[in-house]
Parts: structure tokens; C-alpha cells; sequence
């Protein structure tokens, strides 16, 4: 028997974002015996020890944020040059995939797929404009084209969208099963009543995310239902000012940061609703997540439809407007909402993991012969 195919994913750090969380999800359920994972990184991640762990290696080089564009490409030329033996560059970078997909060209590696995980730039003026620059090296230097959604395909991909393969963001859905003695279990860690009633949400403090209006429609809920708690997972550049809004409105009790969690299955029972005012999203997989835990999610109507498994659990509301918010919390907290799904639901709509790593297992052996 060969050795496995080994597969370069290209990312910033393997720290758990959603596009991050997907790929270690893919990893940890596949056949390893026919496919390795390694990475290129620029920074540290928290799944870096796990990765070494299941067999993978890690490279790294500098960032362009830290070294600017010229130094960023002589490592990326030099990198590839170096390790011109991979056959496959998976590349998760959204836009700024263009420049690794066009060092890997460069040095003659023959497949390079182009994943689009968003369905918009973060940063500034100058930064999105950089990313544009980037992101029309893509369709010349890549050979395959992946997205989590259409919508996160027609962004990244424009009018090439039928050259695209959808990946879905797949889980491992029993890990999220409903169980009211984990619910009982993690409200005492975390010192909440069984009967208070908690908003929660999952991701990283950044713009996307839009908690400011989290933190808006929060404070409206509460002088409806005192006894209510917000829980926030994640990390990010905007905590502090986030923090500083929260006292800004006397929530500092009511609000709970957690950081970053590796038991998400486990918090989200706690959750009562899952709310989700994203600005742009292509398909989060805490979204995937929280239905499979049973959970009502309020959701902005800026994220792609797709994201609706069909179980009567998707809420999307405009986030122009705080108070329908509210009066739509209102509704579900004060109905009885049965935690229990049906146990094929997710598989049904292509949201196992095992049958997502499986199908990606066979889209790298098709390319590759």
C-alpha cells in the first residue's frame, strides 16, 4: 500500500474559525491511510498540537500584514520552490488565495483548488482594495473551485459558479445531540438559573459579527424578561469595545464572555436561543451547529439562505431593525420549544461530516488520477 496523498491547506493560523473548525473536522474523520493534511500558516493556532498529533505538518511563513506584499510573495515563491513535491494546494484564504495560487503555479504544482468560505472582504478601504488585486489572480492560477455555499461561490467566483463544487459545512451532528442533563450541568458552571432564559451566540469579535446590534437587542430583551443572560464564545480585535459596551448599558452580570471554547457542543445546550446578526456570512458552520443541538436561531437576512435546514428552526430578520428583534425573541422564549430533532435531519440535507469528508476524499483522488 502507497503512502496517503498529501494535501497543503493554505490558511492564516489554525485557530477556531469557522472555515478553520471545518477543515479540523474533515481532518479528524478522514481516511488517513489515502489522505494526510499538512498546512502553510503564518501564525500560531490552537489546533497546531492536534494536527502533528493525527500526522500532519506545519510550515510557516511571515504574513503580509507583518512583512507587506513583496516580502510576502519572495516567501511564498521561495516556500513553493521548496516544496514543489505536493501534488495538491488547497488554498482557504477567500481573495487573498490568488497570490498562493500563483506561487504554486509558479513552481509547477499541479492542482490548485481556490475555496471560498465568505461572502465579503473584511478590512479597510486600502485592505479591500488589496484584496481585489488578489483576488483576480484566482480564476488564472486555480485549477479547481470549492465554496460552503452558492452565494459564497457567485462572491468569490462571479460567472463561474457552474465550474464550482459545493463543499458542505458538515458535523459531527450526534456530538450536538440535545441533553438536558449537559444543559443542567453547564448553567451550574456557568452560575445561571435553570429557569433564566439565555441568549447565545458563537464567533469572533469582529465587524462581521455585529455585536454592537447583539449587545442593542440584548438590552432591549431584558427589560422585557429581567431574568435573561447573553453568552458570548470567541475572541477578537473588538472585545474591548464590545466590553465597554456592555457596561455602557450596566450589563456587565448579564453579560458572560467565555473566550474561545473547544466544548461549543456543550455550551450551546445551555442556550435557549441563538442569535446571529452577521453583516455577511457564507455559511457558518455554528449555524449548522445550533440546529443540530435543536436550538431557535435568530438569524440576520444577510446570510445565504442555504443555511436553513429545513427544521423549522431558522428565523432571519433584517438588522435594520433592533425592536422586531426583540418582540421576535419575545414569541419564542415564551413558548416551549421542543429541543428534539430528528436524529437524519442534518444528514438528510448533506451536513454529516462523514459523508462530507468522504465526498472530499474522493474530489482529491479524481483530481489528482
Amino acid at each position: 500500500m502507497g503512502n496517503p496523498l498529501r494535501i497543503l491547506h493554505v490558511v492564516v493560523n489554525m485557530n477556531r474559525g469557522g472555515a478553520e473548525t471545518l477543515i479540523m473536522n474533515l481532518y479528524r474523520n478522514m481516511d488517513r491511510s489515502k489522505i494526510q493534511f499538512d498546512f502553510l500558516t503564518s501564525k500560531e493556532g490552537v489546533f497546531d498540537n492536534e494536527i502533528l498529533k493525527l500526522g500532519g505538518q506545519i510550515h510557516r511563513i511571515p504574513y503580509i500584514s507583518d512583512v507587506g506584499h513583496f516580502a510576502y510573495k519572495k516567501h511564498l515563491d521561495g516556500f513553493f520552490r521548496e516544496n514543489a513535491t505536493y501534488k495538491v494546494v488547497h488554498a482557504h484564504m477567500d481573495k487573498m488565495s490568488g497570490l498562493v495560487l500563483q506561487s504554486a503555479k509558479k513552481a509547477g504544482i499541479p492542482k490548485r483548488i481556490s475555496h471560498s468560505h465568505n461572502t465579503q472582504s473584511e478590512g479597510g478601504l486600502a485592505s479591500r482594495i488589496y484584496k481585489w488585486y488578489a483576488g483576480t489572480l484566482i480564476m488564472s492560477n486555480a485549477t479547481n473551485l470549492l465554496a460552503c455555499s452558492r452565494q459564497a461561490a457567485q462572491w468569490l467566483f462571479k460567472d463561474k459558479t457552474k465550474n464550482v463544487n459545493i463543499l458542505k459545512n458538515g458535523i459531527e451532528c450526534k456530538l450536538f445531540s440535545f441533553s438536558s442533563e449537559t444543559r443542567g450541568k453547564v448553567r451550574k458552571e456557568l452560575n445561571i438559573e435553570s429557569d433564566a432564559c439565555v441568549l447565545g451566540h458563537v464567533g469572533r469579535f469582529a465587524q462581521q459579527k455585529n455585536h454592537s446590534l447583539l449587545i442593542d437587542i440584548f438590552a432591549d430583551f431584558i427589560r422585557e424578561k429581567e431574568n435573561s443572560y447573553l453568552i458570548l464564545v470567541g475572541e477578537g480585535p473588538l472585545k474591548p469595545e464590545i466590553l465597554t459596551k456592555v457596561k455602557a448599558h450596566k450589563l456587565e452580570n448579564k453579560v458572560k464572555f467565555l473566550g474561545v471554547r473547544s466544548d461549543i457542543n456543550r455550551i450551546l445546550q445551555a442556550f435557549d436561543v441563538f442569535v446571529f446578526p452577521s453583516l455577511h456570512e457564507g455559511l457558518p458552520v455554528s449555524l449548522i451547529e445550533a440546529q443540530a443541538a435543536g436550538l431557535p436561531c435568530l438569524i440576520s437576512d444577510q446570510i445565504s439562505k442555504e443555511v436553513d435546514l429545513g427544521i423549522n428552526l431558522i428565523h432571519f430578520l433584517p438588522i435594520t431593525n433592533s425592536s422586531l428583534w426583540t418582540s421576535h425573541l419575545m414569541k419564542i422564549t415564551s413558548s416551549n420549544t421542543n429541543r428534539s430533532i430528528q436524529p437524519d435531519s442534518l444528514s438528510k440535507q448533506g451536513y454529516s461530516i462523514n459523508e462530507t469528508a468522504d465526498e472530499l476524499k474522493n474530489f482529491y483522488i479524481s483530481m489528482t488520477g
